[in-house]
């Protein structure tokens, strides 16, 4: 499929989920409302540094039982075009992994296009989720997780950083760090492409990308991984371009390291994560294989 590139109009229509979805709102608010009472009934620790920029800071939720092994980490990516929404958004996801006995962690990052003074662009928040990454490696065993076992999944936006954390160079990112940290990885709607977007006005006037970015920081465009396993899945009734994102994963890194690229019916780019803290879903199922793997 050749993308009309020349067509700002056809591209909004593509990538604008807000206006696909009128009753985005209703999500967003629910999520945030049931996140909240997630925070204050189940055990966690919460707004742990990562780092000392600003929005380096992470929510850890412990599997809910102890357990004599340490337990697979989920570490979760939240979407938003790299410029909206928060962790705080997003605690909601926590509680059927802890219960199924994995151990939880959903990070945040800088909102682009930040302040004049501290401006923010996808590849400063690429380098912030490895240093997000790191820290699950350190210190994530003292709230029973197991760093050898890290599964990265991420919505929209934060799908394109969990893959993108598939390639990253760990022992050159920090001492200590070992080949192929992140084990597996789920990209639910996420753009891996972002060369689209870099053409879509009301984006691109907040990114500031660049043909130099749309090189190294789109996922399709990268060599496969040495190591690790990418699922991918999309709304059966996402926009044509987010499904064609979807499958530009396994047609880039083959079918080895992108062994699913599903589209789920019956789903849209908000209803999906639901679906990912829905016991019983396909796409919960994804996630509690990648983490058992």
């Amino acid at each position: 499929m050749t993308v009309p590139l020349n067509d700002p109009a056809w591209l909004e229509r593509m990538y604008n989920n807000r206006a696909l979805v009128p009753e985005h709102m209703d999500y967003l608010q629910r999520w945030a409302q049931d996140s909240a009472q997630v925070r204050a009934r189940v055990p966690c620790v919460l707004d742990v540094a990562y780092g000392a920029g600003v929005g380096e800071a992470l929510d850890v939720f412990p599997p809910a039982q102890a357990a004599r092994t340490p337990a697979p980490v989920l570490v979760f990516i939240h979407g938003g075009y790299w410029r909206s929404l928060d962790k705080s958004d997003h605690s909601f996801i926590a509680p059927p992994f802890t219960q199924a006995g994995f151990c939880v962690v959903v990070v945040n990052y800088a909102l682009c296009p930040g302040t004049p003074e501290a401006p923010v662009a996808i590849p400063h928040i690429v380098r912030q989720m490895e240093k997000a990454l790191a820290w699950v490696a350190h210190h994530i065993a003292a709230h029973g997780g197991d760093a050898r076992r890290i599964t990265v999944a991420g919505h929209s936006a934060g799908g394109h950083l969990a893959a993108m954390l598939l390639t990253s160079v760990w022992p050159l990112i920090g001492a200590g760090l070992p080949d192929g940290l992140v084990r597996n990885a789920l990209s639910i709607s996420g753009l891996h492409d972002l060369e689209p977007i870099m053409h879509t006005p009301m984006y691109q006037s907040v990114l500031h990308l660049t043909d130099q970015q749309v090189l190294q920081f789109s996922p399709a465009r990268l060599p496969a991984p040495e190591q690790g396993v990418l699922f991918c899945a999309v709304g059966g009734d996402e926009s044509p371009e987010f499904v064609r994102q979807n499958h530009l994963m396994q047609a880039a890194w083959g079918s080895h390291f992108v062994p699913r690229s599903q589209m789920l019916p019956g789903l849209h780019h908000f209803s999906i994560v639901d679906a990912l803290a829905r016991p019983g879903h396909d796409l919960h199922h994804m996630a509690q294989n990648l983490l058992r793997a």
